[in-house]
């Protein structure tokens, strides 16, 4: 076992004595005091890996030291000494951090050769955990940029920069239980992109999916930092507007269809008839859970859609709140 810096503490001038001279046999280096004030003194000049410290001292208790030592430095071990009448201190002193006990009179000293060994071994392994952090805190730059990425390409689309559709729906779910608990609305949009059918049988899919990125950075440009945006899949797009309540999402999603209706799609073939259809739901007013939630504003997009497309249709509402 290397060498290492020991501090006794014990008021019994014999025992404390004798530990250390027992642990200076086996190469420590050793410090005694002979009170919890003398001890704590010494500590704060230089802090000990190891303490062993009486927990039953005039003045300051073993147990008051081992509270300040772990405020001037948490990884010290401490391992307190106590006799079998104060053994409830002892259970005490490990709730608060001591690593072992020692009950007095020793049978034998071995036991303390022994406590002391296993506090240093797991000073070793402490040490050797430090190194081994310190080894991939040095690549931790190049960790989290991978990281970074490895989360982006989890959550997002190829095609657009959008969130996806898994992430989407644990936004969803996080955004409902903020509001449960909070106790504020929240508002889910459905788009679909009007005849994009049609866009790529005239055009191409290679047109089609420019058009889905030019439709995807109009959307951008709308979102509020605190919205989610995802592509729900193929030209269905959805958001989660945080805090709106159905009037809210109703008039940003008017908003938002009328920014689409009229943005020149430049270079991006025939673009007669790009328009989106939009369905609105709220949660709590038209559900209550995220899955009634995203069927509602399903049923409201069918609705816009089978309605004649262009329009927002709000689930609650029989007629369309917007008709171009």
């Amino acid at each position: 076992m290397p060498s290492t810096r020991i501090l006794v503490v014990e008021d019994e001038d014999t025992l404390r004595s004798v530990i250390g001279r027992v642990l200076r046999h086996d190469g420590h280096e050793v410090a005694e005091a002979a009170s919890a004030e003398e001890a704590l003194e010494s500590f704060r000049e230089q802090p000990f890996p190891l303490v062993l410290t009486d927990i039953v001292m005039g003045g300051m208790t073993g147990l008051d030291l081992l509270a300040k030592v772990k405020e001037i430095e948490p990884d010290t071990i401490v391992v307190v000494m106590t006799s079998h009448s104060t053994s409830d201190n002892a259970i005490e002193a490990l709730r608060s951090g001591a690593y072992d006990f020692l009950t007095k009179p020793f049978e034998d000293l071995a036991v303390v050769k022994a406590v002391v060994d296993r506090a240093l071994e797991n000073i070793q392994l402490v040490q050797e955990n430090f190194r081994l952090m310190d080894r991939l805190q040095r690549h931790s730059k190049e960790l989290e940029s991978l990281n970074i990425a490895l989360t982006t390409m989890a959550n997002r689309d190829g095609l657009t920069g959008m969130y996806n559709h898994r992430y989407f729906h644990d936004a969803l779910e996080r955004e409902l239980l903020r509001a449960k608990r909070f106790g504020n609305a929240v508002s889910l949009i459905f788009m679909d992109l009007d005849e994009f059918k049609r866009f790529n049988d005239v055009n191409g899919h290679v047109a089609g999916d420019e058009l889905l990125k030019s439709i995807s950075a109009v959307m951008k440009t709308m979102c509020r930092r605190s919205d989610v945006l995802a592509r729900y899949g193929g030209e269905e797009f959805v958001m989660i507007l945080s805090g709106t309540d159905k009037q809210g999402a109703a008039v940003f999603a008017d908003r938002l269809r009328e920014e689409v209706e009229n943005f020149s799609f430049a270079g991006q073939g025939d673009q007669n008839g790009i328009t989106i259809s939009i369905g609105v739901a709220t949660f709590p007013d038209d559900a209550k859970g995220v899955s009634q939630l995203i069927d509602c504003a399903d049923q409201a997009l069918y609705a816009a859609k089978s309605g004649g497309r262009n329009r927002v249709m709000n689930w609650s509402a029989p007629t369309a709140v917007v008709d171009s």
